[in-house]
C-alpha cells in the first residue's frame, strides 16, 4: 500500500491540475472548504452512484460553503462523457499520471475477479478554508457516506 503525505490537521501542498472546465489550482480555493473524493473509474455502478450523490447534495454542499471535485485516473475526455451523461454541477478532476493519487496515498492492490489489480481505493478528503485537511474517509461504502459528508462540512 502507497504510504500518503497528507496528514489530517496539517495543510495540503498546492496542487494543479486539469479539470471537466480547465485547470484547478488547489491555492484558489482558498476561503471555502473543499471535499476531494477519489473513486476508480467513471461510468461504472459504483462510481455512477457515489457522483451522482455528490451531484443531487451539490446545493447542500454549496450552501455550507464547500466545494467537490471528484478526481480518478480517467482523461478529460471520458470525464466530459461521464458528467455530461449524469448532469453533474461540478468539475472532475484528471489524474492519469497518480500524481494526485501518490500525494493522498490512494493507490491500492485490489482483487478483481480473482486476479490482482492495482487501483484506486474509493476515499474522500474535506479541506477546511485555510487548505488544512480536517477529516479523510478510506474504503469507503457508499451508501450513507454523501451525507456524512455534507454533515462534516456544515459543522465546520
Amino acid at each position: 500500500m502507497t504510504s500518503n503525505s497528507v496528514e489530517v490537521g496539517k495543510a495540503i501542498p498546492s496542487f494543479t491540475s486539469e479539470t471537466t472546465s480547465g485547470r484547478f489550482d488547489l491555492a484558489e480555493q482558498r476561503g471555502k472548504k473543499v471535499v476531494l473524493y477519489f473513486y476508480p473509474k467513471d461510468s461504472t455502478p459504483g462510481c455512477t452512484t457515489e457522483t451522482q450523490e455528490f451531484g443531487d447534495h451539490s446545493p447542500a454542499f454549496a450552501a455550507a460553503g464547500a466545494v467537490v471535485f471528484g478526481i480518478s485516473r480517467d482523461t478529460i475526455k471520458s470525464h466530459l462523457k461521464f458528467k455530461e451523461a449524469l448532469g453533474i454541477p461540478f468539475d472532475l478532476i484528471s489524474d492519469p499520471d497518480e500524481a494526485l493519487c501518490a500525494l493522498f496515498g490512494v493507490m491500492k492492490q485490489k482483487n478483481m475477479y480473482g486476479k490482482q489489480v492495482r487501483g484506486i481505493e474509493r476515499s474522500t478528503f474535506v479541506l477546511d478554508a485555510h487548505g488544512v485537511l480536517v477529516r479523510e474517509w478510506r474504503g469507503v461504502k457508499i451508501p450513507g457516506h454523501v451525507a456524512e459528508v455534507l454533515a462534516q462540512v456544515a459543522s465546520m
